[in-house]
């Protein structure tokens, strides 16, 4: 018999699929999707989130640095407050307790203002975030303003930086504490700006979490500085 007069078998289509399927049968498995940390993950494992994240975790940093800085400046006036005879010193006006008392109700109100905003945005409420953020930056702005008034009347009574350790010290920690409560609050402004816009969810906050968390800084670190300066 010819070779070249015997014709190749004629495949029908589902001849064909079948030879491909098997074809794929005999192929490799496909290797598992890996994380992002270069190991495997397989199929149907549930994503791993990090416990903190990292605007928290950076933050956190952050006001431990704060912390070990203030835990200074307190050291100092201590030490300073301790090596005095009499403490104020003679001739120095007197420290205005009842309205800084008044104004240290004020600040604290405001902490439980942010945690009704932030409560507000976990259960999804734009407006009710934009209102919390609203009242706590207002109620910063009124402790600023208080402690600038006693401080012009402060001065006007002849209490400077150059008057003395006693001025010195009161001007450079009380004045530390508002440069922070200055920054916070325009910090919350621009939250409260992006939060009228409706930028935040209750699943995507963390700038809300963050701006958070400095100002309970903040407000609860001020009753400590009003105890030690202006009641002992």
């Amino acid at each position: 018999m010819n070779p070249a007069s015997v014709k190749p078998p004629v495949l029908d289509d589902a001849a064909i699929v079948e030879e491909l399927l098997a074809d794929i049968g005999r192929l490799p498995p496909p290797l598992p999707p890996e994380d992002g940390d270069g190991g495997e993950r397989h199929l149907g494992e549930p994503e791993r989130t990090p416990f903190v994240s990292n605007s928290v975790l950076g933050l956190l940093v952050f006001l431990a640095a704060e912390t070990m800085f203030f835990a200074g400046l307190i050291a100092g006036f201590l030490v300073l407050r301790h090596a005095a005879l009499v403490w104020p010193p003679p001739f120095q006006p007197r420290l205005p307790i009842e309205a800084t008392g008044i104004n240290t109700a004020v600040l604290l109100l405001s902490g439980f203002t942010m945690t009704r905003a932030r409560r507000a945005i976990r259960a999804g409420s734009q407006d009710g975030l934009a209102r919390g953020l609203g009242q706590t930056a207002l109620l910063g702005a009124i402790f600023l303003a208080v402690q600038g008034y006693e401080w012009t009347r402060l001065v006007s009574f002849g209490l400077t930086v150059s008057s003395g350790a006693y001025g010195a010290t009161f001007y450079t920690l009380i004045g530390t504490h508002a440069a922070h409560v200055l920054g916070a609050l325009i910090w919350l402004s621009v939250v409260l700006i992006r939060a009228r816009r409706g930028r935040f969810t209750a699943w995507a906050h963390a700038p809300v979490v963050v701006c958070g968390m400095f100002w309970y800084f903040v407000v609860f670190l001020w009753p400590v500085l009003y105890l030690l300066v202006y009641l002992r």
